[in-house]
């Protein structure tokens, strides 16, 4: 299980930039707490959400998305496949 820390979060947005997506946290009505703008690899997250739910909302983007692990490292390799197995288990 993925602790619920600024850490954890760092770690989320760190994998998306190395696997060519951009982070921004902006304000809007969202209904979940992020959203991915098709094309542009671009993912929007609630500016009002609270960590919880800003984690929460990248790990379900994450299992979305197919990130291409030539653009990654050896341990955020290894953090995708923890995060893509912690799916697994629900």
């Amino acid at each position: 299980m993925l602790p619920l820390t600024n850490h954890s979060l760092e770690k989320l947005e760190l994998l998306l930039k190395s696997g060519g997506y951009k982070v921004r946290y902006e304000k809007g009505n969202f209904k979940t707490g992020a959203c991915l703008l098709q094309h542009s690899k671009m993912i929007v997250v609630n500016r009002f959400s609270n960590l919880e739910s800003r984690i929460q909302a990248l790990v379900e983007l994450t299992h979305q998305l197919e990130i291409d692990h030539k653009l990654l490292d050896e341990k955020q390799i290894a953090f995708l496949q923890q995060l893509q197995q912690t799916n697994l288990q629900l």
